[in-house]
């Protein structure tokens, strides 16, 4: 006869070996054998002799130009952790703590790298100031000597980059600044302190540990850029080891190796800054504030000529980040012949480039006309767009959905054993490919999983045909874990213990506790994540890039692969209008999920419900009404 209490061998147990079974082999499988085979494969080089040869990728290293690679990269992110801080740190102070007028117009301008990023951005970037962008011809237009080709290399890539990573300033250094106690700030100006020695002395020490995580994270970001880098022509590590992802060993010396070897420099430069950011952070940093906390009012700037050039410095700012924008939305309404000649021109508006076809004539080399019947196309008419478009839509959706269900059911397995270390275990497990750079995951999955002897894969070739896809979706999931368990398992704290033991003692099982009592608590939390996962890959660039297959290729490839010549034969047509196009409908969506997340979603459960009576009692009032003037109207019959 079975004890009272023994667990057994029922289906909680079953479900949990099945768990542990699956936690493993995704860990194991697809976390540390690539990675490892990755940086097996630099001591497995091979010499012109056929010979192991284990240093020959190292002594390859100091004698080429591997070394470039890697000092190009240091260089530009030590420089934008200085232009972006300065930047990032302007912006949050001119909309949040300085009196300035058009606050609020400012902050919408400053925050429009919300809605676009990376790849689409940085084609946005191009439309503008490539040798044909709009700026760049106007430029030489009214000065020829001009050098037509001016925004490339570095200092292109590092203007770009600086506008388009404070984007982590406006989310995360707004809420610090909004969370200064003004008692603080009024205390200080009682005694005398001068405005600026207010905030440099009063404000800005309690910023440092927002500062230093966002200065850790702008680092990493300017170490392995890839999307400006490589349309922009700037030799850095990531499009390096994408390219040499794609040579081989006819075109130059161990090619794969080199890739293998920038990845691990990449993945130590990592693992180096993220041990600091933790060393930094249990260290502790606490600011004595008064027990009644007031809310933050914008300081006036009292020297009359500090405010004008206040307000001329926000304004500049505001029109270099709304000018992308701006001009990327009003050419996507305009035709083919004012987009190649870059002219607006507003009595002619079209939907040609979203919707639809024309034909195209073009003259030849021998001086004949030729037309092409529907090559002008728009972005949802266009089968390559399209395509990508689809392709990205559903790899994103799954990725997204698999990282927060494993993650769901992690963390209800985490805060089930928090005071044992199997939990810890599971929580670090998980968030380990935090400590690799993105691109030496996908290219461990690359080369690990080009083979036919993976056995826990079936022998399958994941990186062959139409099988790149579930690599890549494997990647995306993986890439996205460590993201998804820091937000979900904040929302697990909001759960009440005693709901769980109500519904053990009314006699629920621990399956049908989680799915009646804890999910629909964490619910808004977990669908949060998802839709912020599913806008990071929905337009990624720097993964797709490493799979680079006909099979695979995605909607930020297919952005990329616009900004090459167009409409030459008759060929590309109308890539730059699907470019603007293709912007404005990322915005689109960015848009609306950052809506649904932090208008919608960040809504607690009593304010919804608030609304939802709300809506109901409107509802109730216009039928009420309706019949009423359908009764009135029967009367009056």
């Amino acid at each position: 006869m079975k004890k009272k209490g023994s667990k057994g061998f029922g289906p909680e147990t079953i479900f949990r070996l099945v768990g542990f079974a699956f936690f493993a082999y995704l860990f194991f499988g697809f976390m540390l054998l690539p990675c490892l085979n990755t940086l097996t494969s630099i001591f497995t080089t091979k010499n012109a002799a056929g010979e192991v040869d284990p240093w020959a990728v190292v002594r390859f290293f100091f004698a080429g130009n591997m070394s470039k690679y890697v000092w190009n990269s240091l260089k530009l992110a030590v420089l934008l952790v200085i232009t972006v801080n300065v930047v990032g740190v302007s912006i949050v102070l001119l909309t949040e703590y300085f009196d300035i007028k058009g606050a609020r117009i400012l902050r919408l301008g400053y925050m429009t790298t919300l809605i676009y990023s990376g790849v689409a951005l940085v084609t946005g970037y191009l439309f503008l100031y490539d040798r044909n962008g709009i700026i760049t011809s106007a430029l030489v237009n009214a000065f020829p000597g001009i050098n037509p080709n001016w925004f490339s290399g570095f200092n292109a890539v590092l203007f770009t980059m600086t506008f388009a990573c404070t984007s982590n300033h406006v989310l995360f250094l707004r809420n610090a600044i909004r969370g200064i106690d003004y008692n603080t700030v009024e205390a200080a100006r009682n005694m005398g302190a001068k405005p600026f020695a207010v905030l440099w002395k009063v404000v800005f020490p309690t910023l440092i540990p927002t500062m230093f995580s966002l200065t850790v994270m702008t680092f990493i970001t300017g170490l392995c850029a890839m999307s400006a880098p490589t349309l922009l022509g700037y030799d850095s590590i990531n499009p390096e080891i994408v390219r040499l992802a794609g040579s081989s060993i006819a075109d130059e010396a161990f090619p794969q190796a080199r890739a293998a070897l920038l990845s691990i420099i990449l993945a130590m430069f990592t693992i180096v800054l993220l041990a600091v950011l933790s060393a930094y952070e249990r260290k502790g940093h606490y600011l004595s504030v008064s027990k009644t906390k007031a809310k933050l009012q914008k300081q006036k700037i009292s020297s009359p000529v500090g405010n004008v050039l206040a307000h001329i410095y926000a304004y500049v700012l505001f029109i270099i980040y709304m000018t992308p924008v701006v001009m990327i939305v009003v050419f996507a309404f305009q035709t083919y012949g004012a987009i190649r000649m870059k002219r607006l021109d507003l009595s002619d508006w079209t939907l040609i480039n979203f919707f639809g076809t024309q034909d195209y004539e073009y003259l030849t080399s021998r001086g004949t006309y030729k037309v092409r019947k529907g090559s002008i196309s728009g972005l949802f008419s266009n089968e390559a767009t399209l395509g990508g478009i689809k392709l990205s839509f559903i790899m994103s959706a799954i990725a997204a959905l698999l990282a927060c269900l494993i993650v769901v059911l992690a963390c209800n397995y985490i805060f089930k054993n928090r005071n044992k270390k199997r939990g810890v275990i599971v929580e670090y497990c998980l968030l380990f490919p935090w400590l690799l750079p993105t691109i030496l995951i996908c290219y461990s999955y690359r080369t690990f999983f080009n083979s036919d002897t993976v056995w826990y894969v079936g022998n399958n070739n994941l990186y062959y045909a139409d099988r790149v896809r579930l690599l890549i979706i494997l990647a995306y999931t993986v890439v996205k874990l460590p993201f998804s368990i820091r937000m979900i398992k904040a929302a697990f704290y909001a759960i009440d213990e005693e709901l769980e033991d109500a519904a053990k003692n009314l006699g629920a099982s621990s399956v049908l506790t989680f799915l009646k009592v804890k999910l629909p608590i964490i619910l808004p939390s977990v669908l949060a994540v998802f839709a912020l996962n599913f806008n990071a890959l929905f337009t990624e660039y720097d993964m797709s890039a490493t799979f680079a297959s006909s099979h695979g290729t995605t909607y930020a490839m297919i952005i990329q692969s616009m900004c090459e010549e167009e409409g030459l034969y008759g060929y590309n047509v109308n890539a730059s209008g699907r470019r603007c196009a293709s912007t404005v409908f990322i915005m689109l969506v960015s848009g609306l999920i950052l809506y649904l997340v932090y208008g919608v979603g960040g809504r607690d459960l009593g304010e919804r419900l608030e609304l939802k009576e709300k809506r109901k009692k409107r509802r109730d009032k216009l039928l009420s009404r309706f019949h009423k003037d359908s009764g009135v109207k029967a009367a009056a019959e």
